[in-house]
């Protein structure tokens, strides 16, 4: 099983592959990680997030410092591809990149509909079940350099990696590097009308206060946003919104890619960046504790 990069023609069709060193014997660290990119990162790749992928179940959640849990749904994730998961992917354009892919059941999916795709992720145990189950994966993150940069038709922020370095704008800042002109951008949303940014730790809950703290209690920038304040964050950088939808209690946005050149749409983000990191987080009075 090779990995198969998008080639330079037009978003949409599915001719023409560059055909990158074989996924399989690909297990070296990500390189050239921009600074702050390991914080954003590196605690994926820890004992709790691995056992719970290889083990195909939880308990696993995100803590936030006031103790609130985020739990994470590695049933699901671990499962086939289900009704909701399809509504996106039978909306995906070209090639696809997965970014956050976790244990692969899209990129499967995807290859199995015969899209070409990749999936990325910083988890080692991640990668090794994406491919063993059929699909693409490369040990990456997304502010890693990628193959194809430029020229994937489709991009795929699913489960809560439109949560991903706790900076939308920057990622969708990124996402607009990766993709091609026109390209599409699949998120899920959460399906609050939320916008919270915060620090958090993976926590299976099996840990005692007792036992010295490891990597995965260093804590990392995650994001939080519903449909309405991606759809602030996309029209400030530029983005072009597609389509909205909601599947199984499940929310969706497509976002076209901005048509801004490069410098402008990279000023723009900026000043929203720096906007987002001088606001308060908006915290949900809704969320449960």
């Amino acid at each position: 099983m090779s990995t198969m990069l998008p080639s330079s023609s037009t978003t949409g069709t599915t001719t023409g592959t560059t055909t990158a060193p074989d996924a399989r014997t690909e297990a070296e660290p990500p390189v050239a990680v921009p600074p702050g990119a390991e914080s954003r990162t590196a605690p994926w790749s820890t004992d709790p997030y691995a056992n719970a992928l290889r083990n195909g179940h939880g308990p696993l959640f995100l803590r936030r410092s006031d103790g609130w849990l985020l739990p994470l749904e590695v049933e699901r994730w671990c499962s086939d591809a289900g009704a909701a998961d399809l509504s996106a992917l039978h909306r995906c354009e070209g090639p696809v990149l997965d970014i956050g892919c976790g244990p692969g059941r899209l990129v499967a999916e995807l290859t199995a509909l015969g899209h070409r795709a990749l999936g990325i992720d910083v988890s080692a145990a991640a990668v090794a079940r994406t491919r063993r189950i059929g699909g693409s994966a490369l040990l990456r993150s997304v502010f890693d350099p990628l193959p194809g940069e430029g020229r994937w038709g489709t991009l795929l922020l699913v489960d809560g990696n439109i949560g991903i370095g706790g900076d939308p704008a920057a990622l969708l800042d990124r996402a607009a590097d990766l993709l091609s002109t026109g390209g599409l951008l699949i998120a899920e949303t959460s399906p609050l009308d939320i916008d919270e940014r915060f620090q958090v730790r993976l926590d299976d809950g099996l840990r005692t206060p007792a036992e010295p703290a490891g990597p995965a209690d260093r804590p990392f920038p995650w994001a939080r946003i519903g449909t309405p304040a991606l759809l602030r964050y996309a029209g400030a950088c530029g983005w072009r919104p597609a389509d909205q939808w909601s599947a199984e209690g499940r929310a969706f946005v497509a976002l076209r890619r901005p048509r801004l050149p490069l410098r402008k749409r990279s000023a723009r983000t900026s000043s929203q960046s720096a906007e987002s990191a001088n606001s308060t987080p908006v915290i949900s009075s809704q969320l449960e504790r």
